[in-house]
């Protein structure tokens, strides 16, 4: 089983960053996939954007030219770093990771929240 543990988040200014971190553990070598999701207050789970473990990403369009999602393999660490910050993008970020055979794990979710 893998855990997830996110952090980063926090309280910014329209126009602003936020890096967020999650760092993997337990069974990580059957990791094959690995995303950020977030929820805003009254929707839905979306997916923001993910990496594959030979680094393709992809992005929700709203994200795109703002956000970057990285991994550090070394340190079992994903990253999204968040720029040009918008109120519509406050939410709970949750880490995300897919294995091989399907596994599903998550993280606890880490609040982001921008103030216009």
């Amino acid at each position: 089983q893998v855990q997830l543990a996110e952090s980063g988040g926090g309280l910014v200014q329209a126009g602003g960053s936020l890096r967020l971190s999650c760092v993997a553990s337990g069974f990580i070598s059957g990791i094959n996939f690995m995303a950020w999701y977030r929820q805003a207050p009254g929707k839905q789970r979306e997916l923001v954007a993910g990496i594959t473990t030979g680094g393709s990403t992809n992005y929700v369009d709203p994200v795109k030219g703002r956000f970057t999602i990285s991994r550090d393999n070394a340190k079992n660490t994903v990253y999204l770093q968040m720029n040009s910050l918008k109120p519509e993008d406050t939410g709970v970020y949750y880490c995300n990771s897919r294995t091989s055979r399907g596994g599903l794990s998550w993280g606890q979710g880490t609040q982001v929240t921008v103030s216009s």
